[in-house]
Order: structure tokens, then sequence, then C-alpha cells
């Protein structure tokens, strides 16, 4: 089903989209990746990051969120307020301040069972230009239809792999604990420009930064540095390859967290975070926490015709495993000689 555009009354400048798709799955297991947003920089491509500043209980309820996203090549970043209903598979939102060119923004998810094991998914968004404007109402419109289109089929892919998606995603961590200040261990990661000379398999690369905040939410909590970064890495075999990250810095927090918006071969997506945490001994335990969703073509492109999930996910964990030890490491060598200075 194609998008359907409501035409605004006369005095009234809102628009309401509505666009929806068949999906072979049953619904309880299409609302459920509706409502988990934990999963959705893993689901939905612009997706970068989501914190959920207050949770909804289980029963249903509200729900605040912070979002961070990539459009149009910058990274945006907004809050909005949704509403889960699990019994009716209903998830309703509003963005509380909106960016321009959008004055206001809502909409809502659906998700309808048609029997045999079908569901039909409906996502509806109701939005205005600010001073409604005709231009940027235009351009707000197409990037709706663009991008509900876009999440629909994400959606739909992710729905219908069923209990294979649990065999293609899996996530992991290393830990290093130093005995160095966690400001200085959080300075080192944070300065990723700095690390083509500080880590041997860093060949290259190349970043941009900005300041972001989102005056609706608790600023303590989510004012960052957005870095956009491509980094040529070296592999074991001389070999290079280039992935292009986002990272959302938060210093106060000690936390780090990125996409890889191209990643290598075999993965179809990777999200990861870094954190330093201070412990009450004086010692700091550094964490690289990775989330992976393998590309099936890849894996057999890569690895041959006859290979696993569970091969591919082991030579994954080993090849980002040991960056991310030999980065950690690096960290806390740096740390301690600073605080040794």
């Amino acid at each position: 089903m194609g998008p359907r555009t409501s035409v605004p009354a006369p005095g009234d400048a809102v628009r309401v989209t509505e666009h929806a798709v068949t999906v072979a799955a049953p619904p309880d297991t299409v609302h459920r990746l509706v409502a988990d947003v934990s999963g959705w920089p893993d689901l939905f491509g612009p997706t970068v990051h989501v914190d959920v500043l207050a949770d909804a209980p289980p029963e249903g309820g509200e729900q605040r969120l912070h979002l961070w996203a990539t459009a149009h090549g910058a990274v945006r970043n907004w809050t909005s307020v949704r509403t889960l209903d699990p019994v009716a598979r209903t998830v309703t939102f509003r963005q509380l301040v909106p960016a321009p060119p959008v004055a206001s923004m809502g909409g809502a998810w659906r998700v309808e069972p048609l029997g045999d094991g079908l569901s039909r998914v409906v996502l509806l968004h109701d939005f205005r230009a600010v001073a409604d404007d005709p231009e940027a109402e235009r351009l707000i419109t197409a990037a709706v239809d663009r991008n509900s289109a876009a999440e629909l089929a994400a959606l739909k892919r992710a729905a219908e792999q069923g209990s294979h998606r649990e065999e293609l995603r899996f996530s992991f961590h290393d830990t290093h604990t130093v005995r160095a200040e966690a400001d200085e261990v959080y300075a080192f990661l944070e300065r990723a420009d700095r690390w083509p000379e500080r880590l041997p398999h860093v060949a290259r690369l190349d970043l941009r930064e900005e300041a972001a905040s989102d005056p609706a939410a608790d600023g303590a909590r989510t004012a960052a540095t957005v870095q956009q970064m491509e980094m040529a890495t070296l592999a074991p075999d001389g070999s290079e390859h280039i992935t292009d990250s986002v990272r959302l810095c938060f210093p106060g927090r000690r936390t780090i967290v990125y996409k890889q918006l191209r990643t290598p071969p075999a993965l179809a997506c990777h999200t990861g975070r870094w954190t330093v945490e201070p412990a009450p001994d004086g010692s700091v335990a550094v964490t690289s926490a990775h989330t992976v969703v393998l590309d099936p073509e890849g894996v057999r492109a890569l690895l041959g015709p006859d290979a696993s999930p569970a091969d591919a996910r082991a030579r994954v964990r080993e090849a980002l495993g040991a960056n991310s030890t030999t980065t950690l490491r690096h960290a806390g060598r740096f740390a301690e000689r600073r605080g040794q200075s």
C-alpha cells in the first residue's frame, strides 16, 4: 500500500500521512520490535542512539525518549513522549521540541492481526511546518514518506526473520582495569583524531565534530559532542577496511556510543559503547561493548557458502575484540603515564 496524505482544511495546515505494510509475522512479535527502542539502532538505519529518560511500566503507559538519528548527512536529536499499549498493540508518539523546519510532529504505530500469522502495520504521522511554509511542508512530507517506507521495510525484514534473527544479532564486551584518572582514560577514547599516532591498527582517521544538546531533555545527561569519522583500520594481513561512524561523546557520563554507517563485509549493522567507570578502590574499569547484526549474504561471500552464523560470530568476535582490547590497553597505558608525569 502506498502512502496516503490528507489535504488540510482551510485554516488548518496540519498534514496527516498514513503508510502501511503487511508482515508475515505474528502481531505480538512485530509490536515488540516497535516498542523496544533499545533495538532501534540495529533495526532502523538512521537511528544512532536512544536514551530512555523515563520508562513505561510493563503493562504500558508513557515513556520519554531522547533520540539521535542521521538526516541529510547531519546528526539530529530530539525528545519524544510515547504512549505504549501492548494490549491494543499501539505506540503513539509526539516530539516535544521539534527542530525547524518542523513546527510539530507526532503520530502512531498500529499493529493489526490479519490471521494465519500475518500482521498489518500502519504508521501514521501528523505534522506542521514552521510558519506553514509550503516549501518546508513539501520537504517534510517527502522526508516522512521516505523514512516511513524505509522503517516499515526494515521492520518487515526483521520481524520475518523470526528466531533466525537471534542467530544473526549478538552482543559482547571486553573490560580492562587500570590505575589511572578516569578523565584521562576518557580523553584518550574521545580524542579519536589522535588514534593514528596512538593505535597500531588505525592507519588514518578523518574527524568532524560539533556540540549538540536538546532543550527538552536533561542537559547534564544528554549534552554531547557529535563526531562523524571515517577510519581506515589495518587487518592482521596488512589489508585495510574503511568504516564511517557517528559517535556521541557524553563527558558527563564518561560514555561514548557509536554506530557504523559503513560496515565491514559480513556486517549488516554494528553499534558500540565505550564506558569509563571509577571504582571505590581507586581503579578504573574501561569497557568496550559491541552489538552486531550479521549480513547472511556477506557472511557467505566472505567465509564461503557453508559458513554458519556461529562461524561468523566467532570470526567477528575475534576481530572486533582484538581491536577493542588493543585500544583499551593503550588507553590505560596513556592514562597511567599521564598520572605519573
